[in-house]
C-alpha cells in the first residue's frame, strides 16, 4: 500500500494501517479517579463519533443519531473543535469566550435531547465566517503548537472512544464555511492515521492508547437534493458531484421514547441555540410527513477503506480550488475535488467617476454627487421578498483618493435596533448595509480584504455606526478604519433607509491597483426583533457573496494614481478562545470519562495535566479492549 502522507506533516512515513492491542495504564492521577477501570473505558466507547467545527453542526443530523440510539442501541459522542466564539449571538452582547461557553451550554443541551452525554471540545478559536481551510487550519493550528496540533488531538480522541462510525461534515470547498471544510478535512486524516501505530507513536508508547481503525466515515450531505418522505432512506442515491454513495435517514419517523417524529425531536433540540437564532424557529414542524426530506450523508468509507469513484479532473482552477485538489490527491481520495470549483458566471464591472468636488456624507445624494450608473442589488440568499419589501440599489463616486458609497434601501418592516455602545457588531442580525473591497482583485480569501457592516441605526434613537467583520482587522471603524465617515438617514413612517459611506482608498489593506479593484455591496433585511436576518441582496449575487472575493464585481478607476507604497498593516486573526478547563460541563466530563480536556495530551505527558489543575487532563487509556465484540452493527 501506498504510504500515506497527510498535509500536516507526520516525521514518519506512514505505513498500511494495522489493528494493534496495547495495555491500559495503571497509574493513577492527582484527583482525577482510575481512569483504567472499566466503568470509565465504557464511559469512553461511543459507537459513532461526529467532528464539526461548532457547537450546532450536529444540529441537523440530530434526528439521525437519535434513531440509530433508540432503533440500534448506538451511542454517539460529539466533537466540536472550536465554541463558535466568532460567531454571532441573538441574546446579548457577549462575544469571545464568554459568548463561546454559552454556545457550549447550548450544544450539551441540545445534543442531550438525543441521548448524547459526550461532547468532547477541542479548544481551538473560532473567529469569523471564511471560506478558507487553509486559512482556519492556521488559525487553529498557530505557534507554538504544531501544525499537526489539532489533527493529533483528533487522533487521540478516535483512539479513546473507539468509533465504529465517524461521521463528519462536508470537506469540500464551494459555498462552505472554511471551519467546516477543515473538520472534515481532519475527520477524514484522522479516520485513516487514527488506526496506524506510526502516526503519533507517542499516544501509543508514552500515553498507552493502541490504534484503532474506525469502520465507516460519513460526510454531511445538506446540499443533496434527493427524493422526500419515508422511502428516501431506502432510495439508492449518488452524489452528481464526487459519484459517491449517498444514504438517508427520515426524519418523519415517529420515536418511540419521545411519542413525536425524528423532525420534531431535531427542532425541539435546535430552537436551544438561542445565540444564533434558532430559537426563533417555529416550535412545531409543520411540513406533511411525505414531504419531509431524508437527512443525507456521503459514504466516504466502508469497511474501513475509502470507497472509490471515478476521477474527473477539472482544469483553469483558482488557488483555493487547487489546494483542494491537492489535499484530496494527498489523502487518496481525489474523485472528492470532481466538480469542486463551480462554473463562475461573469462577475458585474461598472465605472466610478470621478468628481469635481467631494460628496457630503448626509445620507443622502445631493446634485451632482453620484453621476455615475445606479447598480442594481438583487436576491442573494434567504427569502425572496418583494420590491416594496425588500430592495436597494447603490451608486459610487470617487474624489482623489476616497471612495463614496450610496446604497438606498426599500423596506416594509424595521429590525432590531442594535446598542451602538456595546454591539455594533455582527451586522448581518439585522437591516444593514456591507461594503466589501478586495484593493487588488487577487485575494483568495477576505483576510487580505476590507469588509464593513453598517447598520442605519441603533438602539435609544442612535444614528448609524459601522465595523469591520470579516477581514483582518475586526471592530468599530472608528478604531480599524481611520478616515471612514458614514451618515444615514431613516424614513419615517418608516419605509426604508439611505445609508452613505465614505472609504478612504488609502487605508485598505494593500495599494489599489485601479484596473482590477474589486467589490461587492450587500444589504441585510431582517423584518424581526429577534436579531435574525431573512432576506440578503447582493451586487454580484452567486454563492458566498459576502465571503467569497472570486465573486465580486470589478470597480474601474479611470484616471487613479494610489499614493506610493506603504508599510502594510499587520493582519490579525481574533483568537483568544474559551477553554475546557474552565468549563465545569468538561471538566466533569473528563473526570468521567478519562479523556483529556481539549483532547490534550493527558496528566504527565508532554505537559498534560489533570481537570482539576487545568490546562491538559487526567489520563486516559486506549485499548483495543475498549471496542464493542466486532459482531456489533455498524450504523445505518
Amino acid at each position: 500500500m501506498t504510504p500515506y502522507k497527510p498535509r500536516r506533516l507526520l516525521p514518519a512515513a506512514l505505513v498500511a494501517t494495522a489493528l494493534v492491542t496495547g495495555a491500559c495504564s495503571t497509574h493513577k492521577e492527582p484527583d482525577g479517579g482510575d481512569t483504567t477501570s472499566p466503568a470509565s473505558r465504557a464511559a469512553a466507547h461511543t459507537d459513532v463519533l461526529f467532528v464539526g467545527a461548532h457547537p450546532d453542526d450536529e444540529f441537523q443530523s440530530l434526528a439521525t443519531f437519535g434513531q440509530w440510539r433508540e432503533r440500534q442501541g448506538l451511542s454517539t459522542g460529539v466533537v466540536t473543535v472550536t465554541r463558535g466564539e466568532g460567531g454571532g449571538n441573538a441574546a446579548g452582547p457577549e462575544e469571545g469566550p464568554a459568548l463561546g461557553r454559552i454556545r457550549e451550554r447550548e450544544e450539551r443541551a441540545a445534543v442531550g435531547h438525543v441521548g448524547i452525554r459526550n461532547v468532547f471540545y477541542l479548544d481551538k478559536p473560532d473567529f469569523w465566517y471564511t471560506l478558507s481551510a487553509p486559512l482556519t487550519a492556521k488559525a487553529w493550528n498557530r505557534g507554538p503548537q504544531q501544525p499537526t496540533d489539532t489533527l493529533a488531538r483528533l487522533v487521540r480522541l478516535i483512539r479513546a472512544t473507539t468509533p465504529k462510525t465517524v461521521v463528519t461534515m462536508d470537506p469540500r470547498p464551494f459555498n462552505q464555511h472554511g471551519g467546516h471544510q477543515e473538520a472534515g478535512r481532519l475527520a477524514v486524516e484522522a479516520f485513516r492515521l487514527a488506526g496506524d501505530p506510526t502516526a503519533f507513536p507517542e499516544q501509543i508508547t508514552k500515553e498507552k492508547h493502541a490504534p484503532w481503525k474506525p469502520s465507516r466515515l460519513l460526510a454531511q450531505s445538506w446540499k443533496f437534493d434527493g427524493p422526500t418522505g419515508k422511502q428516501c432512506a431506502a432510495r439508492r442515491a449518488t452524489d452528481p458531484h464526487t459519484g459517491l454513495p449517498v444514504v438517508g435517514v427520515w426524519p418523519g419517523a415517529r420515536s418511540r421514547d419521545h411519542g413525536k417524529t425524528w423532525a420534531q425531536v431535531e427542532r425541539d433540540a435546535a430552537r436551544t441555540y438561542v445565540t444564533q437564532g434558532f430559537g426563533a424557529l417555529p416550535p412545531t414542524v409543520d411540513t406533511p410527513a411525505d414531504r419531509l426530506p431524508c437527512e443525507w450523508f456521503t459514504v466516504l468509507a466502508e469497511d474501513g477503506r475509502p470507497v472509490t469513484a471515478p476521477v474527473h479532473p477539472q482544469s483553469g482552477l483558482r488557488p483555493l480550488y487547487a489546494e483542494f485538489r491537492d489535499w484530496a490527491q494527498q489523502v487518496h481520495m481525489p474523485w472528492l475535488a470532481d466538480d469542486a470549483q463551480p462554473a463562475y458566471p461573469p462577475a458585474p464591472a461598472t465605472t466610478v467617476p470621478e468628481v469635481a468636488e467631494a460628496p457630503v456624507v448626509d445620507g443622502t445624494a445631493g446634485p451632482g454627487e453620484y453621476p455615475g450608473e445606479t447598480l442594481h442589488l438583487t436576491h442573494w440568499d434567504g427569502k425572496e421578498c418583494t420590491p416594496d419589501d425588500c430592495s436597494a440599489d447603490a451608486r459610487l463616486a470617487r474624489h482623489g483618493d476616497d471612495l463614496y458609497v450610496l446604497v438606498h434601501v426599500t423596506d416594509d418592516k424595521k429590525g432590531a435596533a442594535l446598542d451602538a455602545a456595546d454591539d455594533c457588531k455582527r451586522h448581518w442580525r439585522t437591516d444593514s448595509v456591507e461594503i466589501d473591497i478586495d484593493p487588488r482583485g487577487r485575494s483568495d480569501d477576505t483576510s487580505t480584504t476590507f469588509r464593513t457592516g453598517i447598520l442605519p441605526f441603533t438602539a435609544h434613537g442612535g444614528g448609524p455606526c459601522a465595523e469591520r467583520d470579516g477581514d483582518s482587522h475586526q471592530g468599530p471603524a472608528s478604531s480599524t478604519a481611520p478616515g471612514m465617515t458614514v451618515a444615514s438617514t431613516v424614513t419615517d413612517p418608516y419605509h426604508g433607509y439611505t445609508v452613505e459611506a465614505k472609504i478612504p482608498l488609502a487605508g485598505l489593506p494593500t495599494p489599489v491597483d485601479p484596473a482590477h479593484l474589486t467589490a461587492n455591496i450587500l444589504v441585510y433585511d431582517s423584518d424581526t426583533q429577534d436579531k435574525t436576518g431573512k432576506s440578503r441582496l447582493a451586487w454580484s449575487p452567486y454563492g458566498s457573496a459576502q465571503a467569497d472575493p472570486y465573486v465580486w464585481g470589478t470597480l474601474r478607476l479611470p484616471g487613479y494614481t494610489p499614493p506610493s507604497a506603504r508599510p502594510a498593516p499587520t493582519a490579525e486573526l481574533p483568537l483568544d478562545a474559551a477553554r475546557s478547563q474552565d468549563s465545569p460541563a468538561s471538566v466533569e466530563q473528563s473526570t468521567r470519562t478519562g479523556v483529556p480536556l481539549g483532547g490534550g495530551a493527558p496528566w504527565g505527558v508532554s505537559g498534560g495535566s489533570s481537570p482539576r489543575q487545568g490546562r491538559g487532563a487526567v489520563s486516559t487509556c486506549g485499548s483495543a479492549a475498549w471496542a464493542r465484540p466486532a459482531t456489533t452493527r455498524p450504523s445505518r
